[in-house]
C-alpha cells in the first residue's frame, strides 16, 4: 500500500489523539524512585541517539543554520564524552551498565555513492566503529535516515552491504538479554521509503508487511520489551496492509512494552501513553554530550525503569550532566 501526504497525515492525526497533557504526569512517574528495592538480578543499560559521526571528506557548512553547521563538527567529541561517563557508571552492589542501544543515525551521510571507496578509504563508517569499539559494554545500533542515502544514489541494499560489514548490524533485529527482548525495528523500509515513491514521503517512515510480520512474531511471545525505532510514532505510518500497520500492533502488545524509544528530532519530548507503552523521544549526543537514558531491568519483576529521567530538559536538545559517584 502506498500512502500519499494527504492520507499519512490523517492516519496520523486519527492515531495519535491528545498527547501533551499526559507528559507530565509521565514524567513525574518515570522520575520517582521505585516504591520497593530492585531484586538482585537487576541489571543496567543505556540509550543513545543520533550520533551523526563524520570524517575527512564531510564538506564543512553543509547543514542549515549557524547552530547544525557548529555542531556537526562536534560530534566525535560529545560521542567520547557520553561514551566515558557511561563507561564510568558505578551503581549499587558495583553494576555497571551492561548494554548501550543506539537508536539510528550513527553517521551522516555518505561521502561516496562507490561501494568500494569505504574500503580503499578510512570513512565515517569507520570512525563510527571504532567508537562504538571503545564502550566497555556491547552496543546494539539501529537504522536512522542519514544512515541511509536520501537522495537514492546509494540504493538501501548497498546501504545494508555496509552496515553488515562495518558494523556488523542487520536492517532489524531483536537481543534477548537476562530475559528481556530490545527490539530493533527500522522505519525506511515500506512504501514511503522505496525506491520510485515522491522524496516528500521519506519524511514520514513505514517498515513493510514483511517485518510487520516479523515484529508481531517478536512481541507475540510476550517477553518483557524495549522496542527502538528511529522516527517518532507520531511520523511514522499507523497502518500499512488495510488495518494492519505498527501503530495497532504497539497498542495490542502495550502490556509487555516496556517502552519505546525514538530519536530523529534530537530534542526530548514525551508522548506519554499516546501509542500504549511510553513513548519517548530522546535528545542527541550531537547536540549534546549529556543526552543519554540509563535505564534499570528488573527480570524478577519483568520491568524497566527510566533510572535518570529527571536530567532532561524538555522540548529542548538539552539534558543536565549525570552525576558520577
Amino acid at each position: 500500500m502506498r500512502l500519499d501526504r494527504r492520507q499519512f497525515a490523517s492516519l496520523a492525526a486519527k492515531s495519535a489523539g491528545a498527547t501533551a497533557v499526559a507528559g507530565v504526569l509521565s514524567q513525574r512517574m518515570w522520575a520517582e524512585p521505585a516504591r520497593a528495592a530492585a531484586s538482585a538480578e537487576s541489571f543496567y543499560f543505556a540509550n543513545i541517539a543520533d550520533t551523526h559521526i563524520i570524517d575527512e571528506f564531510y564538506v564543512k557548512g553543509s547543514e542549515n543554520g549557524v547552530e547544525d553547521n557548529t555542531t556537526i563538527l562536534q560530534t566525535t567529541d560529545h560521542l567520547t564524552f557520553t561514551r566515558s561517563v557511561i563507561n564510568a557508571i558505578q551503581l549499587p552492589n558495583g553494576q555497571t551498565v551492561e548494554r548501550t542501544f543506539l537508536v539510528g543515525d550513527v553517521f551522516h551521510n555518505y561521502p561516496s555513492t562507490d561501494y568500494e571507496f569505504y574500503f580503499k578509504n578510512r570513512t565515517r563508517i569507520d570512525n563510527a566503529a571504532d567508537l562504538l569499539a571503545g564502550f566497555k559494554m556491547p552496543v546494539h545500533m539501529g537504522w536512522g535516515n542519514h544512515d541511509y542515502d536520501g537522495s537514492g544514489k546509494v540504493s538501501r541494499e548497498t546501504s545494508h552491504r555496509l552496515f553488515e560489514a562495518k558494523l556488523k548490524t542487520r536492517p532489524y533485529y531483536a537481543v534477548d538479554y537476562k530475559g528481556f527482548r530490545f527490539v530493533h525495528l527500522n522505519n525506511f523500509l515500506g512504501s514511503t521509503w522505496d525506491e520510485g515513491a515522491d522524496p516528500r514521503m521519506r519524511q514520514y517512515g513505514s517498515l513493510g508487511e514483511e517485518q510487520l510480520n516479523w515484529a508481531e512474531a517478536q512481541l507475540h511471545e510476550r517477553k518483557p520489551t524495549v522496542v527502538y525505532i528511529h522516527y517518532p510514532l507520531w511520523i511514522v505510518a499507523p497502518t500499512e496492509v488495510k488495518d494492519y500497520g505498527l501503530h495497532p500492533l504497539l497498542r495490542r502488545y502495550s502490556d509487555n512494552i516496556q517502552i519505546i524509544v525514538s530519536g530523529h528530532w534530537h530534542k526530548w519530548i514525551d508522548f506519554a501513553h499516546t501509542y500504549g507503552a511510553q513513548h519517548t523521544v530522546m535528545g542527541s549526543t550531537r547536540y549534546d554530550q549529556n543526552s543519554f537514558m540509563l535505564m534499570q531491568a528488573d527480570p524478577k519483576k519483568g520491568t524497566v525503569r527510566w533510572v535518570d529521567a529527571g536530567r532532561p530538559e524538555w522540548s529542548t536538545h538539552y539534558a543536565t550532566p549525570y552525576k558520577l559517584g
